[in-house]
């Protein structure tokens, strides 16, 4: 079971984005979340999933935004299981209350616990060296990257064409942006969190 804990980073100083985001979580990923995802104290929420791809697309997502210290936990829920967020628990959101403390201390604001450390370290680094790798990419790199995922049957061709540039300078607007190693990364590492996982369970 993979579990986030996120918390708003200087929230006493920013407008509260607790409520806005979750309803844009239930509205992308409701249907593979346990429940909706809930605030579980001032500008904390959490959410749960079995999905370890869909774990790993909303940490992306939520990192993308900068303004989040996410924690991700994976280990086991209680049964039986609760109507809501707040009435579940088990060892994944003992986890990722751990690793939401520790994201909250990196410059990467992201941070992975699982039951065992051995998996952890074997885990965690791997997640937070995508989102640095995502936290380098310019604003052209994420136009670009916005539009191959809008429309997966895009060409580089067509998208250098939408933009309105040259198939060349589309060419390096994606090596700068590093979207074929992404592309590559991501099914292996939803490999390792599922493999993660399958451990806790065994």
């Amino acid at each position: 079971m993979f579990v986030l804990t996120v918390d708003q980073i200087d929230s006493r100083r920013t407008p509260d984005r607790v409520e806005p985001v979750l309803q844009a979580l239930a509205d992308r990923w409701g249907d593979r979340l346990l429940s909706a995802p809930e605030r579980t104290a001032g500008d904390e929420f959490q959410l749960a999933t079995r999905d370890p791809a869909t774990a790993l697309e909303i940490v992306l997502e939520l990192a993308r935004d900068t303004v989040w210290s996410i924690g991700a936990g994976i280990g086991d829920l209680t049964s039986p299981l609760g109507p809501s967020v707040r009435a579940l628990s088990g060892t994944a959101f003992v986890n990722a209350r751990e690793a939401v403390t520790a994201a909250k201390k990196r410059p990467d604001r992201v941070a992975l616990v699982t039951d065992d450390a051995e998996e952890t370290a074997r885990v965690d680094p791997l997640v937070r060296l995508l989102v640095a790798l995502r936290d380098r990419r310019t604003a052209e790199g994420w136009e670009l990257a916005d539009l191959l995922e809008q429309d997966s049957a895009l060409t580089s061709k067509d998208a250098a064409a939408r933009l309105g540039i040259s198939a060349q300078a589309a060419s390096q607007r994606a090596l700068t942006a590093g979207l074929r190693l992404e592309t590559e990364a991501r099914p292996a590492l939803v490999a390792l969190l599922a493999s993660a996982d399958a451990r806790i369970g065994a």
